[in-house]
């Protein structure tokens, strides 16, 4: 069974600001309709317990530039009157409001010190609000972004194909450049019989 969040509310001269006190709120869906109904679901806690709110208000309303801030602790609406004159309370009827709507004390200021100047001294603290008008956009339709990497870029390397040939005579090229055995050796030879002969010469004359 759905639970009732609790709710406070505080008014201008052409607004009404609606507080929803849920933190870690999750599917917040709030849907604001021009003759005054204000709806509200979401799940939150442990459990992720329902939550819904149905309000019919005092009077109608400008969808809009009606705004809404989604916090983590609470959901923050400023509502546009359809027409700038005071409520005298916040849901239409005879009856005693719900015992979940509560006058918003922080927010409030009476008729005869409403000034006129919309949001008055009205501390936001940098809150970040988007337009009721633009709810319910549902996000990712027609972004169906199908790229597929990797068509028609066969990158057909053929290593090798384009080498130039090496010349035939490349391989016994180190041959002409080397002294042959033969040669060398008998050279060596020569000059080691010359070191001995003037070696031997030295001796006799001794």
């Amino acid at each position: 069974m759905s639970r009732h969040p609790e709710l406070k509310w505080a008014q201008r001269k052409d607004k009404v600001f609606i507080t929803v006190l849920l933190p870690d709120a999750k599917d917040a869906k709030v849907n604001l309709e021009p003759d005054g109904i204000f709806t509200f679901s979401a799940k939150a806690g442990a459990e992720n317990h329902p939550y819904e709110l149905k309000l019919e208000l005092f009077d109608k309303v400008n969808v809009e530039e009606s705004k809404i801030n989604i916090g983590v602790r609470n959901i923050f609406c400023i509502l546009e009157k359809a027409e700038k004159e005071w409520w005298k309370k916040l849901l239409r009827g005879d009856g005693k409001p719900p015992h979940y709507v509560k006058v918003d004390w922080d927010k409030w200021v009476d008729e005869d010190e409403d000034t006129g100047g919309g949001m008055g001294d009205l501390d936001l603290g940098g809150m970040d609000f988007s337009k009721f008008g633009g709810m319910g956009m549902g996000m990712g339709d027609g972004m169906g972004m199908g790229m597929g990497m990797g068509d028609g870029m066969g990158m057909g390397m053929g290593m090798g194909d384009d080498m130039p040939e090496m010349p035939d005579d490349f391989e016994d090229s180190d041959d002409e450049e080397v002294t042959k055995p033969g040669e060398s050796s008998a050279g060596e030879a020569e000059g080691a019989g010359k070191k001995e002969d003037e070696a031997g010469k030295k001796e006799g004359s001794h």
